[in-house]
């Protein structure tokens, strides 16, 4: 494992579910019938053809940009809370978004986890239109060395709290990928969303 080594990715692996802790309220300011989830029919593709570029080496990122979504925002690196949970962004800084740092870096070999917040009492927030994203969608993370590591997303998914695919949403792989997570699916004024939205893609080239 490069980055931050195996160990500290299995801390991933154990603090399941955690995008659904990033808003657990807010959905009152939002456009009638709440964030776009992902469209089953449409929801995963194979991933990328041709030749991975290499492994770039560790480096925080810096920024994200989904140009077809109107994604431009500043990437913080998060840790674990009090409670052991992946950290959010703070709830008044709607537009951050927070890459793990407990994981490799956005175009490491292996998966590096990149989480918003879908909404807040405000309204829409950073990733609220992760959901409406397709297979093919370019992400492009901007990072300390100056590189730009882009991904082509090939499954975009909802997954309800119980039962999430931990190991095979964080799962480690010989080539650099990326997990994009917000809140999603059934939303309850008590209980907040009961699902993440994952979207996954795999580097397609470094400028």
């Amino acid at each position: 494992m490069s980055g931050t080594g195996r160990g500290a990715w299995f801390t991933v692996l154990c603090v399941l579910l955690f995008g659904v802790f990033l808003v657990r309220n807010g959905a009152a300011s939002l456009p009638a019938g709440g964030p776009p989830q992902p469209v089953a029919a449409a929801a995963q593709a194979d991933r990328p053809a041709g030749r991975t570029p290499a492994a770039l080496p560790h480096a925080a990122p810096s920024r994200i940009v989904i140009a077809s979504a109107g994604v431009d925002a500043p990437v913080v690196s998060v840790g674990l809370d009090a409670d052991g949970w992946v950290a959010a962004p703070p709830p008044d800084r709607p537009r951050l978004t927070g890459w793990y740092r407990g994981a490799v870096s956005p175009g490491e070999r292996g998966t590096a986890v990149v989480v918003g917040h879908v909404d807040t009492d405000a309204g829409p927030a950073v990733f609220y239109p992760l959901g409406a994203l397709g297979p093919g969608t370019r992400v492009e993370v901007e990072r300390t060395d100056g590189r730009t590591a882009v991904f082509a997303l090939y499954a975009v998914e909802v997954f309800p709290q119980r039962g999430f695919p931990a190991e095979a949403v964080y799962a480690d792989g010989p080539a650099p990928e990326i997990r994009l997570i917000t809140c999603g699916g059934a939303y309850s004024a008590r209980d907040g969303y009961q699902g993440n939205v994952v979207a996954s893609g795999r580097l397609v080239a470094v400028r």
